[in-house]
């Protein structure tokens, strides 16, 4: 075996033991495989984070990875880049789809065309995949956060910063993106078995628009003078509300709990504008779906689905560099 396909090997055991998936075999290809990681959209920085755990991971092992996405989170600008990108014929894709539904049959076509796919951060269908049963359990693995379990991380937050009792509501995006879904459902779970006092309002869809958000906040505070809390789904949703209050004169009263951490939540956080965040780690998700997709492509099998962390960050530890590792690059 060439020297390269030896530190190729010894990269990818070191890398695939800390995941989980099996080792791999001493005969591994020297082939170089190239991977498209097609974002929900290019420009957010919890993306840009992915992309650079996907490639820390491609460089260890020696993988090609291809970059290319929209400038926003749509499923009609998605469509066209990923019919793109299966028309380069890569060895696997990484995606994170646009919509639950829409990206099907879209990404079918790559499943036809002889091509793995794996979906990271979002699913398709309801993200149980390799079952043998439904239209969309095709896609090899999904590789994300648990968002149902960090929906109710945030409604833990929320109901210790208002003291276990008031009115809240959800600011999210829109029905059918699966993870602002499965963090609401999630959000509204846990308030329902664990705190009885707190009331959960009707949720507000925002469509993505901060601006929507804040005049949102303003308009529930007005029909309800007790609200005590919001959790933002996502983070426009989070910042939207949180000028919301700030525009409301309620900053202090009204908290704020934010999903996601870009370098800007450091800033939100010492100025009061948002109390908490609930922090993914999406460079895990990048570096995974490549570790993952080079496995699956030396012959090994992988799991259907990887979990990865959440870390709380608030006042109390955002200047500790052990959780300050966590916000997103930009």
């Amino acid at each position: 075996m060439k020297r390269r396909s030896l530190l190729k090997t010894a990269a990818a055991l070191a890398i695939l033991a800390s995941t989980g998936v099996a080792s791999l075999p001493a005969h591994a290809q020297d082939k170089k495989y190239t991977v498209a990681l097609i974002p929900g959209l290019t420009t957010d920085a919890f993306y840009i984070t992915m992309r650079k755990g996907a490639q820390a991971a491609a460089d260890a092992l020696g993988v090609e990875l291809v970059f290319q996405g929209g400038p926003e989170f749509n499923p009609v600008v998605q469509v066209p880049v990923l019919d793109a990108i299966i028309a380069r014929k890569p060895d696997a894709i990484l995606i994170a789809p646009t919509d639950t539904t829409q990206l099907v049959e879209p990404l079918r076509k790559a499943q036809d065309a002889g091509i793995p796919v794996i979906t990271v951060d979002t699913f398709i269908g309801e993200g149980k995949y390799q079952t043998g049963s439904g239209d969309a359990d095709f896609p090899l693995s999904y590789i994300a956060s648990d968002n149902v379990m960090g929906g109710r991380m945030a409604a833990r937050a929320l109901a210790k910063a208002i003291g276990e009792e008031g009115k809240v509501y959800v600011s999210n995006v829109k029905p059918g993106i699966s993870t602002t879904d499965q963090r609401e459902e999630g959000f509204k779970a846990a308030m329902a078995e664990e705190f009885p006092k707190i009331t959960v309002l009707d949720t507000q869809f925002n469509e993505n628009d901060a601006n929507k958000a804040a005049s949102q906040l303003q308009a529930v505070y007005a029909r309800n003078s007790d609200l005590k809390g919001v959790f933002g789904a996502n983070l426009f949703s989070a910042l939207g509300a949180g000028n919301g209050v700030q525009q409301a004169g309620q900053t202090g009263n009204i908290k704020v709990i934010a999903f996601d951490a870009p370098t800007s939540i450091v800033a939100n956080i010492k100025d009061g504008l948002v109390d908490a965040a609930i922090a993914q780690h999406p460079a895990e998700i990048g570096y995974y779906g490549v570790v993952s997709a080079f496995a699956h492509l030396s012959g090994q099998s992988i799991p259907v689905s990887i979990g990865t962390g959440f870390t709380i960050i608030d006042k109390s530890n955002v200047d500790d560099p052990n959780v300050a590792k966590y916000v997103y690059s930009d």
